[in-house]
């Protein structure tokens, strides 16, 4: 299994918290570590709010390209209903080329809506908007003329897009939440599925990657990939884990609570989270490795994404949780993936 971590690169806005220029100079230092600790994959998500320092991921990326040597650097997403396909197309191509082939898209439809009328799109077009342009990202992933219409962008007659990535095909995943008409799509496509998992029990979701499975073996894919995108944090122990997550984790519930009618954030609810069947890998190297293979058990996913840095948490703490995760929890989970593997082949 792939295991790694994603980050929104959030920002305090509170009086002398960690601004934008900080922010993203930290993030591309835990890229680097998470290199060097031998995690898989690194993604950074796209955001157009001022909670959020994030929001052209591809130029982190680019930066971390150039001090890192192994790690996929991937977006985490990129929204693609608010973007030009062809731009998109073209800024991972070239992150390609600088990371020499180890650049991804994560595309998705997005959790927020800002990005809407900034770009000029109206939300009530939001997911005519994702289909379009994902039609036309695997046009121009497929080929280097491309011939296209579509209603919500001009068209493109036998037009040259470069520059060509070192990747062929350059991977794109299809990110969602909860909706089966998204899951149905990347099936029906053979894309790899990113499946969010921020809050109930894990096995509500089983049913959707049954079902994106249904529809790739439908349309004659052999078993796309399926990673897993939670919350969590490491710690030498839970309670450690917990301590240095918790404040920023509930001054970001609070805020979008405020935003979006919840709730105020409650301890004894994110506590229970984190037990084995919640929807938070957070805890001591153990419990996330426990946490990782229990979830493995579900969903037989191929990739495990940890959002580290929610809200407040101290760079140092997420630079520490990153060693966890590489040099602790990574070998525990990567051995017992490959024993269940070797087992079910030699019954199978």
């Amino acid at each position: 299994m792939e295991i790694g971590v994603y980050t929104f690169a959030d920002v305090d806005p509170k009086p002398g918290g960690v601004g934008p220029a900080q922010r993203v100079r930290e993030v591309v230092e835990e890229i680097a570590l998470a290199d060097e600790v031998g995690l898989d994959v690194f993604g950074v998500g796209e955001h157009h709010r001022a909670d959020y320092a994030a929001s052209a991921p591809q130029m982190i990326l680019a930066a971390a390209a150039e001090r890192t040597k192994q790690i996929r650097l991937t977006s985490a997403v990129t929204v693609l209903s608010s973007d030009d396909p062809v731009r998109v197309f073209q800024q991972f191509s070239t992150l390609d080329l600088l990371s020499e082939g180890r650049a991804e898209i994560m595309a998705g439809r997005g959790s927020f809506i800002e990005s809407f009328p900034l770009f000029g799109h109206d939300l009530s077009d939001y997911d005519e908007l994702f289909a379009e342009k994902l039609d036309l990202l695997l046009a121009l992933r497929a080929s280097e003329r491309v011939t296209w219409s579509g209603r919500h962008r001009s068209p493109l007659s036998d037009q040259p897009v470069h520059p060509r990535p070192l990747q062929d095909p350059l991977p794109l995943w299809v990110a969602v939440g909860g909706n089966p008409q998204s899951v149905v799509r990347a099936g029906t496509l053979g894309l790899p599925l990113a499946v969010a998992i921020i809050g109930g029990q894990p096995e509500r979701f089983a049913p959707l990657v049954d079902l994106y499975r249904e529809a790739a073996r439908r349309a004659g894919h052999t078993n796309p990939p399926v990673s897993l995108n939670t919350h969590g944090f490491v710690g030498e122990t839970r309670e450690v884990a917990a301590d240095r997550y918790f404040p920023g984790y509930a001054d970001v519930m609070a805020r979008l609570g405020r935003e979006r009618g919840w709730g105020p954030p409650n301890r004894a609810a994110f506590d229970a989270a984190c037990e084995l069947r919640g929807s938070m890998a957070l805890g001591s190297p153990e419990q996330i490795a426990e946490k990782m293979l229990f979830q493995h058990e579900i969903f037989g996913h191929q990739r495990s994404l940890t959002q580290l840095a929610l809200g407040s948490v101290a760079h140092r703490d997420v630079m520490r949780a990153i060693e966890l995760l590489g040099t602790e929890v990574a070998p525990i989970v990567r051995a017992e993936v490959a024993r269940r593997a070797s087992t079910s082949a030699a019954t199978a």
